[in-house]
């Protein structure tokens, strides 16, 4: 099925933050964030992309139902989350943007929308001078109960994308998980490549 992929930034973006909180709530609760989540708190931290003159939102759009979508944003808007996990790199992080969050219905996986996700993404921070992309990946035991059989990781995906874990660059984030009763760190391993 031919899905249509729109990068939306300025009124476009904010329009479509409250589906993408919809969305967040619902992917993210899989495997493996396993994320419990609330919407009050979805709605603050889209803020972040709304207030930024340099984020955008990569829609797929099937009609007119937003049904997955990827964010991003220059690194330094998230400096508050993220410079302590960077400062030992030496890297500026004025030079990075951020890809953060896709998300995608089950439906419409194995389409390949993952690299337009990112192809989109990517283009948007050459277009800006960003020197360098990143995201960040939770990190789960192998052994965690709740990981699906035959669960096959990214991995391979972001390496053939060019990008590579950076060495000890794992931000931390609470949040609650659908089987506990309240908000436990996180572990989040960063990966970064040349743009």
């Amino acid at each position: 099925m031919a899905l249509r992929i729109t990068p939306l930034t300025g009124a476009a973006l904010a329009q479509a933050l409250p589906d993408v909180a919809g969305l967040r709530i619902a992917v993210f609760a899989e495997w493996p964030y396993l994320y419990d989540g609330d919407l009050a708190y979805e709605e603050r931290y889209l803020h972040s992309y709304r207030d930024s003159d340099r984020a955008i939102v990569v829609g797929a759009f099937d009609g007119k139902t937003l049904v997955g979508a990827s964010t991003g944003t220059p690194l330094t808007d998230h400096a508050d989350d993220f410079a302590a996990a960077f400062a030992p790199t030496g890297i500026d992080l004025s030079e990075v943007f951020y890809c953060a969050e896709s998300v995608l219905l089950p439906h419409y996986r194995g389409q390949g929308i993952g690299h337009r996700f990112f192809d989109a993404r990517e283009s948007h921070a050459r277009a800006q001078g960003f020197a360098k992309s990143c995201f960040c990946a939770v990190i789960r035991p192998d052994d965690h109960p709740a990981r699906p059989a035959g669960y096959r990781p990214l991995d391979a995906f972001w390496r053939a994308r060019g990008y590579r874990p950076l060495d000890g660059v794992i931000a931390e984030f609470h949040w609650k998980d659908h089987a506990e009763a309240e908000q436990s760190p996180k572990r989040l391993q960063f990966w970064i490549r040349d743009l």
